[in-house]
């Protein structure tokens, strides 16, 4: 899953390059995770995690599917963080995606793409020189997942920042670059703090609230 290890002469396929033949491949149709899976070979539950958490990211219009993706997110990392090959149930694997998934995502987040691949580099070995560090990083990206899947209707960036932490972290340890997986954990951090802070506001309003009924 994140084992890859690039160099010279054998360089990471681009993301940019997976989604484009992925579009190609299922255009207008539905597909299933277990198609994609198939398709994607080796890497496949790494780039699984990357491309479920891309679509928001970026501003794309595909409802309802942060709990499902935030579900098959949680479930790959944290089989990786527990040492356990790469695995998803029969249940999992038929989930659908929409028609023109990988189209929207490319459409949708092509910038986005296209930054953090001329960023990623090998750095910074200490963060990914042990495959324990590795698990401890596919925990980290297994509690954005788990984050994602919850439903916080109604506050801004509640998906979208740790979709972020999703697919820089995995990335990150998809091509060994330590700086990456700090960026990932620094902007967690923040995401916390911000759904701390919202949370603290929600239950002084309850408070207050309650207060003034009670008189």
């Amino acid at each position: 899953m994140f084992d890859h290890q690039p160099h010279e002469g054998d360089p990471l396929q681009k993301l940019s390059v997976e989604l484009h033949q992925l579009a190609e491949r299922f255009g207008e149709r539905k597909v299933t995770l277990r198609e994609v899976m198939d398709v994607l070979g080796a890497r496949a539950s790494g780039l699984l995690i990357v491309i479920l958490a891309l679509p928001f990211c970026a501003p794309i219009s595909i409802p309802g599917l942060s709990v499902p993706f935030g579900i098959i997110i949680l479930f790959i990392a944290a089989r990786f963080a527990l040492g356990r090959p790469p695995w998803l149930p029969a249940r999992l694997l038929a989930t659908q995606l929409p028609p023109r998934f990988f189209r929207a995502v490319l459409e949708g987040a092509s910038k986005f793409i296209g930054w953090i691949e001329r960023q990623l580099k090998p750095r910074w070995p200490a963060w990914t020189s042990s495959a324990a560090r590795l698990r401890l990083h596919a925990a980290m990206v297994g509690f954005a997942g788990f984050l994602l899947l919850l439903p916080l209707v109604g506050l801004p960036f509640t998906n979208t920042l740790p979709a972020l932490v999703i697919v820089i972290g995995t990335l990150g340890m998809m091509e060994r670059d330590g700086l990456a997986i700090a960026g990932a954990y620094a902007l967690l951090v923040a995401t916390l703090g911000y759904l701390g802070f919202f949370a603290g506001v929600m239950i002084e309003l309850f408070r207050r609230g309650h207060h003034w009924l009670t008189g």
